[in-house]
């Protein structure tokens, strides 16, 4: 079974929210804004595990980093 881990960062005033993507040795998978996943989820190869990766950030809270199992 594969997993990636997520940070969720809360932006300030005119920042965005952003997410951190890293694989199981914390290499950085991705860096983006958390109202535009898509492109960066693609790009980093888990096209086939989108809904599993967006509708765990929905749930996660800021500042906590989530290990998302990938099936």
């Amino acid at each position: 079974m594969k997993s990636v881990y997520a940070l969720k960062i809360r932006g300030k005033a005119k920042i965005p929210d952003y997410v951190q993507l890293r694989d199981e040795h914390f290499t950085l998978l991705a860096y983006f804004r958390l109202d535009r996943p898509e492109k960066a989820i693609s790009k980093c190869g888990l096209v086939e595990y989108e809904n599993v990766v967006l509708s765990a950030l929905d749930e996660m809270p800021f500042g906590k980093i989530t290990e998302i199992k990938l099936s």
